[in-house]
């Protein structure tokens, strides 16, 4: 009796040890990571980046609103977020909340096609299988016209009140301390609402420093941005696979770019040109998959510095 259940009452045992390792202390494990870009222009003095993204805000969640709260200590010259601040109908004011003491330095802001569309219910293993398909969650598709909307106009009203700039496909411009910084940015690929032909020509050339910013790193996007000449792309919404595999890595990325690149900083090369890509892992889940694994939440400050 004891050899015949013995094995499957193991599986089952470390099973739920890892579900609830997962789901109650990785999910909540709240991580900065410092990176460094050798970007600038020679000369340029230091720019510090702070990248928030894919915060997937359920209203209750104190102590990631705290955390969040707390990073407003590490003064970094501006904020940029790259999307998917909701996954829940309700967690607008929580989110501005949140990022309040961060809306207090320059920054802006690009949408995820969560501040748009409330989650469903899902198989999560449908991930493995649509990149077994060759796909890659909405494939880039607009969900379907059933499903809900979230009120992301007060998202927005509170980011612009704030001074942050929307970089809805369009361009805009930071000034921090006598640096002026341009800034592109593209709305979600994921859900086909990026229009690159809005944003044509390149870095800004008035500007000391430009960069390009999008939520879902696509490769036509970060093809498009490199071949333009941005030196830097940032995005997210890759949760930098969320479920991993110790000394292995991602099994996915949620969108076509490969599971090397799904996390960190690492380059983006079309023809001679070449871009840095800064992905986010982001700090937040889909509330109806509130796990991680091998791959704690984060957020991330990036020094940028003049190239060697």
């Amino acid at each position: 009796m004891r050899a015949r259940y013995g094995v499957p009452l193991g599986i089952a045992a470390a099973g739920a040890a890892g579900l609830l390792y997962s789901a109650g202390f990785e999910a909540r494990s709240y991580r900065l990571r410092r990176v460094t870009v050798p970007v600038l222009p020679p000369g340029m003095r230091p720019l510090r980046v702070l990248q928030v993204s894919d915060i997937h805000m359920v209203s209750g969640q104190r102590k990631k609103q705290r955390w969040l709260q707390s990073l407003a200590g590490l003064r970094p010259d501006f904020v940029i977020n790259t999307g998917d601040n909701l996954s829940d109908q309700e967690g607008v004011p929580e989110v501005l909340d949140a990022l309040g003491p961060l809306m207090e330095f320059p920054g802006a802001y690009v949408f995820g096609s969560n501040d748009y569309y409330a989650p469903r219910l899902g198989n999560p293993a449908k991930y493995l299988f649509e990149k077994a398909r060759g796909q890659h969650g909405l494939n880039g598709n607009p969900p379907a016209v059933n499903v809900l909307r979230n009120p992301w106009e007060g998202l927005r009203d509170g980011f612009d009140a704030a001074g942050w700039l929307n970089l809805t496909n369009t361009r805009g411009t930071l000034k921090v301390e006598g640096v002026e910084i341009g800034l592109t940015g593209l709305d979600d690929p994921h859900i086909k609402r990026d229009r690159y032909t809005l944003v044509p020509g390149g870095p800004d050339k008035a500007a000391d420093f430009s960069m390009g910013v999008v939520h879902a790193p696509y490769l036509r996007v970060l093809d498009a941005f490199t071949d333009d000449g941005y030196p830097l792309i940032l995005a997210g919404h890759t949760h930098g696979g969320q479920l991993c595999i110790p000394f292995y890595g991602a099994l996915v990325t949620n969108c076509d770019l490969d599971t090397d690149r799904v996390k960190g900083l690492s380059t983006h090369t079309v023809d001679e040109r070449t871009s840095y890509l800064h992905v986010s892992a982001g700090c937040g889940t889909n509330r109806y998959t509130p796990v991680r694994f091998a791959c704690p939440p984060e957020v991330s400050l990036l020094t940028l510095v003049a190239r060697g």
